[in-house]
């Protein structure tokens, strides 16, 4: 077991981890020897510690995944599905949330301090991956003594980290859900990713990453890159049936730049707030390790041979209709796999026009099974 201590961040309103003095290495083959990890607990862990699930958030989310955000202060990114009599009953599970290595929520990024240099890693952060998010999340789950998750769960980035926990410690989960992912991420995905971290790294402000040693901020450039995000979340029905053609504010269009249409003024919007809560080094990371996650060749043999006990993992993969950065397709070469291998696996395609971002949103269906996967599989009395 490697040493630990937890401390309680009363503004954060979070727990904060610290493993000093380790050599947490990287799949770039470069270590980080100081490792922090911020993250939240919801409901109880039961006496034989088998109710405990770890929710992992998407590129944007945080430790956060319910309740108050004190970032924000607004609802947690997952409210409406985790906490009490919800989908994910907190009166029932043991839920754990953290920030990802590379994250600005608290977990070690290019934001905090190297204890080498006494100032922000900047853009000397080191390169990170899916798999090493997930190993850190180990360090953070040997530390709260959990031998083995009754689940992982994710959308998005959030799917590949669940995907990469069965792949590498498949004895030490009994369920999986993955919501609206992949078993790589595609071509035209990192293209719509270059193109929001050239905004970024093209803000005269960004100034090679060391923009926080100078107390600036390449907000223009952050906001433009989750401008192009957002529109990537969405479908053209929703933007649709939300904003149509609709002009903002005006009977006549104003032969100029501004924001003569309503999805204007809300891309904009949408870009101002998340420089308030992101930051834009954490973008660049963050994008980059969804980028090089990639199991399209190694997937099925990595699950093949995996450890013996990877036989008894129950899966279910979601996608969603109107879904175009991981269409269903993708998501049902996942099943196809486990399926030619005899794994236990649910599949459900949910029909809904409101893109990627489903699983964030109002999604009745979404709920009804991802309550009756945790109720139907339970095993919290040994």
């Amino acid at each position: 077991m490697i040493e630990s201590n937890i401390i309680y961040n009363d503004k954060k309103d979070c727990q904060i981890i610290n493993f000093e003095n380790i050599n947490f290495k990287l799949v770039s083959g470069l270590s980080i020897q100081h490792l922090k990890i911020a993250f939240k607990t919801f409901g109880e862990l039961n006496a034989d510690k088998t109710n405990a699930i770890l929710i992992c958030h998407a590129l944007t989310g945080d430790q956060y995944v319910t309740g108050k955000n004190p970032i924000t202060n607004k609802d947690g990114w997952w409210s409406r599905m985790v906490g009490p009599n919800k989908p994910i009953d907190t009166n029932i599970f043991f839920v754990i949330s953290s920030n990802v290595l590379g994250g600005c929520a608290g977990s070690t990024g290019p934001k905090e301090r190297n204890p080498k240099t006494n100032k922000p890693y900047g853009g000397n952060f080191p390169s990170i991956t899916i798999k090493d998010m997930v190993k850190a999340q180990t360090y953070l789950i040997d530390s709260l003594k959990i031998k083995k998750l009754f689940s992982v769960i994710g959308g998005s980035m959030g799917a590949m980290q669940a995907l990469q926990w069965s792949i590498d410690y498949p004895e030490r989960i009994e369920t999986i859900i993955h919501i609206a992912g992949a078993l790589k991420h595609s071509t035209q995905n990192i293209a719509f990713n270059e193109v929001g971290r050239q905004a970024i790294m093209n803000d005269p402000l960004w100034l090679n990453g060391n923009y926080h040693l100078e107390n600036k901020v390449p907000e223009r450039g952050l906001s433009v890159a989750r401008m192009i995000g957002h529109i990537t979340y969405l479908s053209e029905d929703a933007m649709h049936r939300k904003f149509g053609r609709k002009l903002q504010s005006r009977d006549i269009i104003s032969f100029g730049f501004d924001a003569d249409f309503q999805i204007e003024s809300y891309l904009r919007y949408q870009g101002r707030s998340f420089v308030e809560r992101f930051d834009a080094n954490s973008y660049l990371y963050l994008t980059r390790a969804m980028d090089y996650f990639d199991h399209s060749d190694s997937y099925q043999k990595s699950i093949e041979f995996s450890y013996k006990p990877n036989n008894h993992i129950r899966y279910l993969i979601i996608s969603f209709t109107s879904d175009w950065l991981f269409p269903t397709n993708e998501n049902k070469t996942i099943v196809e796999t486990l399926n030619y291998l005899s794994k236990q696996v649910s599949f459900i395609e949910i029909e809904t026009d409101k893109g990627h971002d489903s699983f964030l949103l109002d999604e009745p269906e979404l709920d009804f099974v991802t309550k009756g996967f945790l109720e139907n599989n339970k095993v919290l009395d040994k």
